[in-house]
């Protein structure tokens, strides 16, 4: 037989089903992996890798409206843990801060009694991680301290806001998206409230706005498609109130900052998504959908690349990639070169089957990795769609050519070029399945041979969830001693059926076997009251189902109940106005139909008295009997007694699988509340005593039998408890209204009873005839209940209107569970469920193990197992896969950039050193070339990547241009950049009649005169610094930068507080040198105390090459692991000096004494042996009592190991 696990202790849960319409936008795809979800008033808390619900949390009263997860972009240590917080908003305005692990509220919130509109929670300073901004109907703005549940500031608007975006490059600003446009906020800060009320912009919308367009030459071909959309939207945002019917027109359903380059926004609409470029408040790309196509729900667009997930109507999933912006040699007109922004499709996923009930609600995509997404449709199902990449053979390319510029998979892998025999995780993220090519418009660098790629989706997963209600549900018979080897605790729950012939009701389910059951089912009545009636039977194992009884059931009375006797040996079909039947459940033939004068069944039960253990005694001595008479004396003294019982044995089992009919009992009462005793034995139906009715009950609703108690339950509240031993009745009132079911609980001599009433239900115990727990719809519960039954002995199971199945403590407090008390189908991979010491301990095991010489691997769950054991993965790709595993955001960041500059510093020292020493490298012996950073990283960017996308921008920002104001700002963009020429036409285009004329011609004068030396430089920067003095900032930055002074322009920016625009500035104009003091001005303001942005100060060191300020700055912020991990790669890349400077060893000791506490003792002891005398002393504690023998442990050769520099 096949063993089986018996989890005899089930655990509490809840079964979800449908969402409400209030659910559609409560769902988030937090960077600890999982995805919260709303259902009703619960969340559910999702596994996307094994496709299961891993928690589900209750204590909302509303429909849950608005789901986040904290942000992970801080320092974890033991202190600050990885830990899984969840914000949630519910239609009643509270919002509530978890703790999902245990399933418990770490704070409640609560303002107004509106719907949350939306939730976020800061992530940009370092000061604190528990700052939670929410937005509160109609237009309030309230900043929440999420783990005291504090208010520290709040703000009022002037219209409706309905939801906000912040923007991912400078978090002092956000854009709320309100009933009537947009408002900008420019000055956010935690500390306090924003002082002003925005900058207020109306959204003409992009059928109502006029077209601005040039006269088409009359060659030209007219417009289609995306080309005639853009015309619509060429003036789409104004400082003006737009008219009436542009406002009726105003359907925008999203607002979102591009995360993938700074100071871009996109607005959704149905039919087209907008790009905007917001120097210039103006449309630079369109994605349309043609007149055929199915419209838009949603956008998500990506960090790593700039692309758009884009889900709609149908629930279909596309992908678009931007397409390259780079002008073409031979395009000599700017107007030629860059059109607009395209978002190319590259990919989309099935359409769903769209009905009334079933219909797309949103998309979540992975935030680590970006190349996973989650479709929550309104059934309940939750559908896991995986972006993979497949290799196009080049032969057959220009076969399945779409005319697109091909895709290209990056040469490298997290951050490095692949070895020659690395293993590479194939789709690990966005950036590591699509190279940077393509946005960059250049062709694949040379010496490298990279592989197009196509991109598909693939259905990973899909979590169903439970059907629409109503439905009945029972559980299978209990456990027991006997069943234990193959008990599995099964729960069957009928549903409503409708179909275009009929619709039926699934009345109620009673088990037959622990793997069988009979169902009920009946349609909807006709014009005399009759209904087609079903009972089927099911047999799990075969997956059989038949009609129980046979061509019956067409055109008769509904059936009421149905009832399976204590032995499974007979059941009852009790009908509305129609006589009860008896059915023999083993032979399935129809036992006894009763007499038309048989009184009207009000409630009926089976006893769980029979004579079943008589009956197998006479049997046993009846074959004992037998078997003395067929052996002779003679005989019987050679056969051993053995195997007599042996065949005794075998022939008791042939005999009980043959049916021996036992007596069993049922009562039922009538219309007057009298009740009536049958017996059943094989065909004969005997009528039994008749008891009177109890003149204090009402009519008898239910009964129920267990041991020597039997219970009535009347349709006014009442419960009559009978002791059949003690022959005493007693009556007890509930004031609960009608007693619709009443169950008892299994296991013998537990004598608790389930009561189901019309608001609720109670459990009571029968032994003491009191109540122990109730629950009650609109007191402590805002469901009702449809049906209940025992889950074990001392758990309940409820089915609820809210489309769930709850399996409570017998106390039915609505409690979400602890995490680590689930027994899950499939093991989860989550390092935030781990306690704090061991998810530390498994993030120092996958990052270094060089005290062993080889990397192993116990840890079974992990996916990139393969590639973690490789010998070639290099240190600082390793810390960038292990921060992927942990969704750590701080650690990826940091690691992204880090391992990028050292490579790029590393590779340059090379090339220094070598022409240093003469050597002329051959062409085959250069290091591969390196990708540039990408985009999204703004000004962390290499200054010549940097400058060719502002280049790209501003041509883009030129064709757009529609009014004016668009021309002066493209103009003064391309002074900035030093496109001087360029500039001068566009300032020579002001018209004579514009008021500016005079100005702007004086201007290009003096652009193309300011070559000259001498005087007229000192007299342009005396005029530039008056400006500045008298307000005129940009206009004094532009002088100094014409005259070369970009510097100085740089230091005035900074002095009055625009360090975004210096760092720009710099990036753009400067040399290296220079660049480097005003990027390290910024770095020393970010680390200042009203600032305290040093995590992203250390980034702005890091693409300086400033790593020995970096190392130091690590280590006095206490980040000891990822100061030590640093300067290691720094040694090992070359980029630092071995020597014995306090900072580096400092921060091995630390780092040894970290593993030390975590009980890596081998790893400690490595560290350690490098951290100089400090460290010795340390390795003598390590090996206190083994005689001093860090030698056994640690040979000199693995210190030479760890030493060794790649140099």
């Amino acid at each position: 037989m096949i063993p089986y696990t018996v989890n005899i202790k089930l655990a509490a849960r809840t079964l979800t089903g449908t969402l409400s319409l209030q659910n559609k936008t409560a769902v988030d795809w937090g960077w600890q992996g999982l995805i919260a979800q709303g259902c009703h008033s619960s969340i559910l808390i999702i596994d996307p890798k094994t496709a299961q619900t891993i928690q589900v949390l209750e204590k909302h009263k509303a429909n849950v409206v608005k789901v986040k997860w904290s942000r992970e972009n801080y320092y974890h240590n033991i202190s600050s843990p990885y830990c899984l917080r969840l914000a949630s908003g519910d239609a009643s305005g509270k919002i509530i801060v978890w703790d999902v692990v245990s399933g418990t509220a770490h704070c409640e919130i609560q303002e107004h009694s509106k719907p949350i509109q939306d939730l976020e929670w800061l992530w940009n300073q370092d000061a604190s991680r528990d700052l939670l901004l929410a937005v509160h109907p109609p237009n309030y703005i309230v900043l929440w301290n999420g783990d005291t549940g504090t208010k520290l500031w709040k703000k009022s608007y002037a219209e409706n806001i309905l939801s906000f975006s912040f923007d991912p490059f400078d978090p002092s600003n956000m854009a709320l998206l309100t009933s009537e446009g947009i408002v900008f906020i420019t000055d956010f800060t935690h500390s306090k409230p924003p002082g002003s009320a925005g900058k207020k912009v109306y959204i003409a919308s992009p059928h109502a706005s006029p077209a601005h367009t040039k006269p088409a030459p009359t060659a030209a071909l007219a417009p289609t498609g995306a080309k005639k959309a853009l015309n619509k939207v060429k003036v789409l945002i104004t400082n003006e109130k737009p008219t009436a019917e542009a406002v009726t027109l105003n359907d925008c359903l999203q607002l979102s900052y591009l995360p993938s380059k700074r100071n871009h926004m996109l607005l959704l609409y149905p039919r087209e998504i907008l790009i905007l470029d917001l120097e210039l408040s103006q449309t630079v790309g369109v994605v349309a959908i043609e007149r055929s196509g199915v419209p838009f729900t949603q956008v998500i667009p990506c960090a790593q690349r700039d692309a758009l997930y884009c889900l709609h109507e149908n629930g279909c999933i596309t992908l678009r990639v931007c397409r390259s912006t780079a002008a073409p040699e031979e395009a000599a007109d700017p107007e030629q070169a860059a059109q607009e922004l395209v978002y190319d499709l590259r990919s989309q996923c099935d359409a769903i089957r769209v009905t009334k009930t079933v219909r797309p609600y949103r998309m979540v995509i992975c935030p680590v990795n970006e190349n996973n997404a989650a479709l929550m449709v309104s059934d309940g199902r939750v559908m896991l769609w995986e972006l993979k990449s497949h290799p196009i053979i080049l032969s057959l390319s220009s076969l399945f050519s779409s005319g697109l510029s091909p895709l290209y998979s990056p040469v490298s892998f997290c951050g490095a070029p692949l070895g020659p025999n690395q293993k590479k995780i194939q789709d690990l993220s966005l950036n590591s399945m699509i190279g940077q090519t393509l946005t960059a418009g250049e062709a694949p660098p040379p010496n490298t041979s990279p592989q197009e790629v196509q991109l598909k989706f693939l259905l990973t997963g899909l979590l169903s969830g439970l059907p629409l209600p109503p439905f009945a549900i029972r559980m299978c018979p209990p456990l027991t001693t006997k069943n234990i080897n193959h008990y599995q605790p099964l729960l069957a729950s009928g549903i409503h059926i409708k179909s275009v012939c009929v619709c039926l009701s699934c009345r109620g389910i009673e088990w037959v076997s622990l793997t069988s059951f009979l169902s009920f089912a009946t349609s909807s009545p006709n014009n005399m009251g009759l209904v087609r009636n079903e009972l089927q039977y099911v047999d799990l194992p075969t997956g059989r189902c038949f009609a129980f009884r046979g061509e019956r059931g067409n055109d008769e009375p509904p059936i009421e109940m149905i009832k399976v006797s204590h032995l499974k040996q007979y059941l009852v079909v009790v009908f509305r106005d129609k006589p009860l039947e008896l059915w023999d459940i083993r032979t399935g033939t129809l036992l006894r139909e009763m007499a038309k004068n048989f009184p009207t069944v009000t409630a009926l039960e089976w006893s769980p008295s029979h004579n079943l253990k008589s009956l197998k005694k006479k049997q046993m001595a009846a074959r004992e009997a037998m078997a003395r008479q067929t052996v002779s004396d003679a005989e019987q003294s050679s056969v051993e007694s053995s195997v007599i019982s042996l065949l005794q044995d075998a022939e008791s089992k042939s005999e009980t699988s043959q049916a021996i009919s036992a007596r069993e009992h049922f009562v039922f009462t009538d219309t007057d509340g009298q009740v009536y005793h049958i017996t059943v034995e094989g065909n004969t139906v005997k009528d039994g005593a008749r008891i009177p009715p109890d003149g204090s009950m009402g009519s008898i609703a239910c009964i129920a039998w267990k041991g020597d108690t039997l219970v009535l339950g009347d349709v006014d509240g009442n419960l009559n408890f009978w002791d059949l031993k003690a022959r005493l009745s007693r009556g007890t009132p509930t004031h609960r209204g009608w007693v619709k079911k009443i169950r008892f609980a299994p296991g013998k001599g537990n004598q608790k009873l389930l009561v189901m009433y019309t608001d609720g239900a109670e459990v009571w115990d029968t032994k003491e005839v009191q109540m122990v727990s109730s629950i009650r719809f609109g007191r402590n519960v805002n469901y009702k209940i449809l049906d209940i039954d025992w889950c074990t002995s001392d758990k309940v199971v409820l089915a609820s209107d809210d489309g769930c199945i709850r399996v409570l403590e017998m106390a039915m407090k609505s409690a979400s569970y602890r995490m680590d008390e689930q027994d899950l189908t499939d093991p989860v991979w989550c390092p935030y469920l781990l306690v704090p010491r061991a998810a530390f301990t498994l993030k120092a095991f996958l990052l270094m193990q060089p005290w062993s010489g080889t990397f192993t691997m116990d840890i079974t769950q992990v996916d990139m197992k393969s590639v973690l054991q490789d010998p070639e993965l290099s240190l600082l790709q390793r810390c960038l896969l292990v921060s992927r595993l942990f969704g750590d955001e701080s650690d990826l960041h940091f690691w992204t950039i880090a391992s990028h500059y050292l490579q790029s510093f590393a590779q340059a020292r090379q090339l220094s050193l070598s022409t240093a020493d003469g050597q002329t490298q051959s062409e085959g012996t250069h290091p591969p070339p390196q990708s540039p950073l990408d985009i999204c990283h703004d000004t962390l960017c290499e200054s010549s990547s940097f400058q060719k996308f502002q280049l790209d921008r501003v041509r883009l920002q030129e064709v757009k241009r529609s009014s004016y104001e668009h021309t002066k700002k493209c103009a003064d963009q391309l002074l900035l950049l030093g496109q001087t020429d360029r500039a001068v036409q566009l300032l020579l285009e002001t018209c004579a009649d514009n008021p500016s004329y005079y100005c702007d011609s004086l201007k290009a004068c003096l652009v193309t005169t300011i070559t000259s030396s001498g005087p007229s430089q000192s007299t342009i920067k005396l005029v530039a610094t008056n400006m500045i003095a008298n307000g005129k900032l940009a206009e004094g930055v532009q002088l100094l930068c014409l005259i070369d002074k970009a510097a100085d322009a740089c230091r005035y920016l900074q002095t009055y507080g625009e360090w975004n625009r210096a760092a720009w500035l710099a990036k753009v104009l400067l040399s290296p040198a220079e660049g480097s003091d005003v990027l390290k001005r910024w770095a020393e303001h970010l680390c200042s105390p009203q600032v305290n942005q040093k995590s992203k100060a250390i980034l702005v060191l890091l693409s300086l090459g400033c790593f020995y300020k970096v190392g130091e700055m690590l280590h006095s912020m206490r980040y000891f692991d990822r100061a030590a991990l640093f300067i290691e790669a720094c040694l090992k890349s070359g980029v630092m000096e071995a020597n014995d400077s306090s900072n580096i060893l400092s921060s091995f000791l630390e780092y040894a004494r970290l593993l030390r506490s975590l009980g890596l003792r081998e790893g400690a002891a490595l560290w350690a042996s490098r951290a100089g005398s400090a460290g010795e002393q340390l390795m003598e504690e390590l090996f206190q009592g083994e005689g001093g023998a860090p030698e056994v442990i640690l040979n000199e050769d693995d210190v030479k190991q760890g030493r060794e520099d790649t140099e």
